[in-house]
C-alpha cells in the first residue's frame, strides 16, 4: 500500500495535469493498423498511426513472422550477449548496414532505448552534445544519463548553432552534434548539409535520429541521409522498425568500430533480453518491401504533399512541415481537444497533441498520413478539417 501523504502528491499532480488540459488516458484500438480502424466502438479513419507505408497489415510480414515462429519459438531467451544471438539478428543486421551504406549496424529493442544506450555509452561529464530544441524526448534522456554537458540551440536556427559552437571551443574531449532528421511533431526536416559542414569546421560528431525518416524518404527509402546525398558523412545513424518498417526494435548504423564499442559498452544492450526472432524476421521482410516497392512511398509522399497544400489554402497553420506528418496547430490546449474531439465525433481520429510534447501555445493536430489511405479518405477528413476549424475559429 502507498503512504497516504505519497498517494496525495499523486492525486494533486493527476489534478493539475487535468486542469491544465494535460492529462491522458489510454484509449483502445480494436484490430490491425490500418487506414481505417475500429477506435472506442466505432469505425474511424485513422491518422493517428506511424504505420505510414501499412506494411504494420502486410500478409508478407505476417507470413515471414509466422514462419519465424515455428522455426526459433516466441522469444529469444537471453541477451545477445548471453545465448540469445540469433542468426536472424545477425541476418538482420547486415540488411540493415547495406541499407544504411554503413558498415555495421546493431539492433535494439526501441527507438528510445537505442538512444539512451548511444548516448550513454559514448559520452560523460567531460564532453558536450549540441541539441536541436524539438529533439525527440529519448534523446534528451540519453544526454541526461551520459552526464554530458547539453547546450540547446533554437530549432533548426544554424547561425545559433555556430555561435554555441564556437563560445564551447577547447574546453570538452568529445564534441556530439544530434539532431533529428524528420520532426516528429512537426513534420520538417533538419538542416543537415549545413550541419555536416559545421561539423567538420568545429571538429564535431554527427549523430541522425532517422525514425521517422526509415523506409519513406530518399530515392531507396534510406532516409534524410540518402535524401541529401550525405551517405557517408554522417557518423552516427539511429533508427526505427516500428514506423514505416511495420515491426518493432531500431538500429544503429555506423563504423565497425563504432558497433564493437556499443556491444561492449551500451548497457541496455547488455542487459536486454534480445528482440524475438519473429520480430526480427519481420524486418527483414520489411527491408525487402522498401526496396521493391517504391511505389509505397511514392503515394504517400504525393498524397501528403496534396493534403498539406489543400489545408494550407483554407488556412491552416502546419509549420514547416514537408513530409508525411502534417501538424495541424490550434494553439490552447482545450482547443485541440475539442477540435480532436469533433473529429472524432464525425469518424476522425486525430488526435491532440500538447505540452511537453510541443512548445506551450502550440497544440495541435498531429496528422499522420498512410501509403493505404484512400483519396475519399483524405477528401472526406478535409471537408469535416475545414468545417470543424472554422467552428472553432481556428481559421
Amino acid at each position: 500500500m502507498l503512504q497516504d501523504s505519497f498517494k496525495e502528491f499523486l492525486k494533486e499532480e493527476i489534478s493539475y495535469l487535468k486542469k491544465t488540459d494535460c492529462y491522458r488516458h489510454l484509449k483502445i484500438l480494436n484490430g490491425a493498423q490500418k487506414a481505417r480502424v475500429i477506435f472506442q466502438g466505432k469505425e474511424v479513419i485513422n491518422f493517428s498511426s506511424n504505420n505510414y507505408l501499412g506494411l504494420a497489415n502486410s500478409k508478407f510480414l505476417k507470413q515471414s513472422a509466422i514462419e519465424a515462429l515455428s522455426d526459433l519459438g516466441v522469444g529469444a531467451g537471453a541477451s545477445r550477449l548471453i545465448s540469445g544471438n540469433l542468426s536472424i539478428h545477425e541476418e538482420l543486421e547486415k540488411q540493415i548496414a547495406c541499407f544504411k551504406k554503413t558498415e555495421a549496424a546493431l539492433l535494439f529493442n526501441c527507438g528510445y532505448m537505442a538512444n539512451c544506450a548511444l548516448l550513454s555509452a559514448l559520452c560523460n561529464r567531460h564532453d558536450i552534445i549540441f541539441c536541436d530544441r524539438y529533439n525527440h524526448a529519448s534523446i534528451i534522456d540519453g544526454i541526461v544519463l551520459s552526464r554530458a554537458q547539453l547546450v540547446r540551440y533554437a530549432h533548426k536556427d544554424i547561425d545559433e548553432l555556430r555561435r554555441l559552437m564556437i563560445s564551447h571551443q577547447g574546453r570538452h574531449k568529445k564534441r556530439f552534434i544530434v539532431t533529428d532528421s524528420v520532426f516528429s511533431m512537426d513534420g520538417d526536416l533538419a538542416p543537415l548539409c549545413d550541419i555536416v559542414a559545421l561539423a567538420k569546421e568545429y571538429e564535431a560528431s554527427v549523430m541522425v535520429d532517422e525514425a521517422h525518416a526509415t523506409g519513406v524518404l530518399g530515392k531507396n527509402g534510406h532516409g534524410v541521409v540518402e535524401l541529401l546525398g550525405l551517405e557517408g558523412e554522417i557518423d552516427i545513424q539511429m533508427g526505427t522498425l516500428g514506423k514505416a518498417l511495420g515491426g518493432f526494435g531500431a538500429y544503429v548504423a555506423g563504423d565497425s568500430v563504432l558497433i564493437d564499442y556499443l556491444i561492449n559498452k551500451a548497457r541496455p544492450f547488455i542487459f536486454t533480453t534480445a528482440l524475438p526472432p519473429s520480430t526480427a524476421a519481420t524486418a527483414v521482410k520489411a527491408l525487402e518491401i522498401v526496396q521493391n516497392r517504391p511505389d509505397l512511398r511514392d503515394i504517400l509522399l504525393r498524397q501528403a504533399a496534396w493534403f498539406r497544400k489543400q489545408l494550407q489554402e483554407a488556412g491552416f497553420n502546419t509549420l514547416e512541415s514537408e513530409t508525411h506528418i502534417i501538424p495541424v496547430v490550434a494553439g490552447e490546449n482545450e482547443k485541440a481537444l475539442q477540435f480532436s474531439q469533433g473529429l472524432l465525433d464525425v469518424g476522425i481520429y486525430a488526435p491532440a497533441i500538447r505540452p511537453p510534447a510541443v512548445p506551450e501555445g502550440t497544440a495541435r493536430l498531429r496528422i499522420s498520413l498512410m501509403a493505404t489511405h484512400s483519396m475519399c479518405d483524405l477528401e472526406e477528413a478535409l471537408e469535416h478539417i475545414q468545417r470543424i476549424g472554422k467552428k472553432l475559429n481556428i481559421i
